[in-house]
């Protein structure tokens, strides 16, 4: 959102639709999120879509955008983004995590630069992850728990995908075709088996 209030007079018409699963936590971050796009001036075009919906509803909604921007905080694998990608959408994702693997900076995505890494040696978790109120987790190295990506960086990446219909339509099918080949899960359990077997000695 601070990116599209930095590109909001620039850019086309344009809407932010997020969809996030309903539970407390999310409950409270969309409150913080829409106080957020109001100080920004930009609370006219942002929706948060808070229902539930079936999981094979989620292609349609995501093939209903042009960009899918996720340059996510803490993503191990990406698969929103691979999702994405199926779907033949470009996608704006952070250089960090899973995602240097699943997407192609400049191919299949636009990756923002990490303006900010988190590292914590000790978390405060509850009963959301487990544990009793206020758990304390020490940790024996630090750990990095929270990426932030460039603001400025997913600013111009947004423009150049929202002024340009034909890199939109390039990268989609771009995206697409690696997922299939890639990320196809008849692809992915082959790929299991051999490595078990390989492991096990099995040929």
């Amino acid at each position: 959102m601070q990116a599209l209030a930095i590109i909001d007079t620039k850019a086309p018409d344009w809407k932010y639709v997020c969809k996030v699963w309903p539970q407390p936590r999310t409950e409270n971050q969309n409150i913080a999120d829409l106080d957020m796009a109001a100080q920004l001036g930009i609370e006219k075009n942002v929706t948060y879509a808070t229902n539930t919906i079936s999981r094979k509803f989620m292609p349609y909604l995501i093939g209903a955008c042009d960009i899918y921007a996720a340059p996510s905080r803490l993503e191990g694998f990406g698969m929103p983004q691979v999702e994405a990608g199926a779907c033949e959408k470009p996608v704006i994702g952070i250089k960090a995590m899973g995602m240097l693997d699943t997407l192609i900076d400049g191919e299949t995505a636009f990756l923002a630069k990490v303006a900010q890494k988190i590292v914590v040696d000790q978390v405060t978790l509850g009963d959301e992850s487990g544990f009793e109120e206020k758990h304390r987790v020490m940790f024996k190295e630090p750990r990095t728990v929270d990426y932030r990506a460039d603001v400025h960086d997913i600013g111009k990446y947004l423009m150049l995908l929202m002024t340009d219909a034909a890199l939109r339509e390039r990268m989609g099918k771009a995206a697409r075709e690696r997922v299939v080949k890639n990320f196809d899960y008849r692809v992915v359990a082959k790929r299991f088996v051999e490595i078990i077997g390989n492991k096990l000695g099995i040929k």
